[in-house]
């Protein structure tokens, strides 16, 4: 049994391994009692109203937006854009930088990892621009050598995406040297830190990282709420995504002028529960420690890996180096499809996911359409392992007459 359990409610009212984390985790009583009481006792619009009902809202989305830049160690709070994903924060930073500052002949990379939302909207601002789109592709241990990183990263390269971990493979990138060969290079760096920030301490300065988003739901928080992390003098120049109410300063019949950092980027009425369930799930995750939740977290993978490696019909797409991976394990029963799979172990209470992961391009280069998906996080349990296990023979048991061997 896991002591984390209890936090959870779904996880106690259903009995099921739940093991699909990087697609959204589950949420502790702590955030959903914060969720509540926002709505029992503020509910009212920020920066709307001077009565003491709005300032008090106020107060409590903006305190979250500090809660975060030190989460983050950001240099200032105003460097924290609320949006409602990662994928509207990586839109962005493509739509309001990567249009106006990249010409004819100029280079992207990305890696060949990528989730879409950082790479579907790099392929339109290559096309709308003229610059052109390349990536960086993996070797036969599912990772990025330093040699294809420095032979794709030249003087040419003005913008380098990348994701921390790899949503399909759970490789952790070096994201570290990336960054620092990007800069040498004189290219600005997007870190996709959404299938990283749930799992390790995150420091924005000591990365350099120019860009930097994550989705709150993928770590405890509600979902609809995102956060796009930038570097102030790179945001000041940048034109705003979205307009609309709350991100003017005056407006005139022909003319607007925007208002400063960080409400200019966000447009309209926010997701102001959202931020209030983050700021909550920040807290949790630091009373926690990354710590507790990396060993917890290395003790189940550990297990999982040493299981799903007896079962000689199935196909792991993990790297071998484990200090390089997190906790996503993507696999498939030879002959069997993914979908299939998925739905015989959901029969026995086991949630994983199935498909491409949003991730064609890297799926492509491997040579397969889709894969099962494990994900783990700290409230998973040895049992959930096995009740996977279990599942996976059972598939294999009744596809197994069919298979061509």
């Amino acid at each position: 049994m896991n002591e984390f359990i209890k936090d959870f409610p779904l996880l106690e009212n259903r009995k099921i391994a739940y093991l699909d984390s990087a697609a959204t985790t589950q949420k502790p009583i702590q955030v959903l009692e914060a969720v509540d009481s926002f709505y029992k006792n503020y509910n009212a619009n920020p920066h709307r109203g001077a009565y003491s009902l709005s300032i008090e809202a106020t107060e409590m989305y903006e305190n979250t937006r500090t809660k975060i830049a030190k989460f983050i160690n950001a240099k200032h709070r105003e460097e924290i854009i609320f949006s409602k994903n990662a994928t509207e924060s990586l839109n962005l930073i493509a739509y309001s930088y990567g249009l106006d500052n990249l010409n004819k002949d100029d280079e992207i990379v990305l890696s060949i990892m990528e989730h879409h939302s950082n790479l579907v909207p790099w392929q339109n601002v290559a096309k709308k621009t003229g610059a052109k789109l390349n990536y960086m592709y993996i070797n036969e241990n599912y990772e990025l050598s330093d040699e294809e990183i420095e032979s794709k990263i030249t003087d040419k390269t003005k913008i380098v995406g990348i994701t921390h971990i790899s949503n399909v493979l759970g490789t952790i990138n070096n994201v570290e040297k990336i960054i620092k060969y990007a800069h040498k290079k004189g290219a600005v760096v997007v870190v996709d830190a959404a299938q990283s920030i749930q799992h390790m301490k995150i420091d924005v300065q000591e990365l350099d990282a120019d860009f930097l988003a994550f989705s709150g739901h993928k770590m405890l928080s509600p979902l609809g709420i995102g956060v796009l992390y930038g570097k102030k003098q790179l945001l000041n120049n940048m034109n705003p995504f979205l307009m609309g109410g709350d991100m003017i300063e005056y407006v005139h019949e022909q003319e607007t002028t925007f208002a400063p950092l960080p409400n200019k980027f966000e447009a309209g009425t926010q997701n102001v529960e959202g931020v209030i369930g983050l700021g909550a799930a920040i807290d949790y995750i630091e009373n926690l420690g990354y710590d507790k939740i990396q060993q917890k977290e290395a003790e189940i993978v550990d297990y999982a890996l040493q299981e799903l490696r007896k079962l000689d019909y199935l196909t792991l797409y993990v790297t071998p180096n484990r200090k390089h991976h997190s906790s996503v394990i993507s696999f498939n029963i030879k002959g069997v499809h993914p979908h299939d799979v998925a739905s015989i172990l959901d029969s026995n209470g086991v949630c994983v996911r199935s498909g491409n992961h949003c991730a064609q391009p890297l799926l492509r280069s491997m040579g397969i359409d889709s894969t099962c998906r494990a994900s783990i996080y700290f409230y998973n349990t040895k049992e959930d392992i096995d009740k996977l296990v279990y599942g996976l023979n059972k598939a294999y048991k009744m596809f197994e007459k069919y298979i061509v061997k």
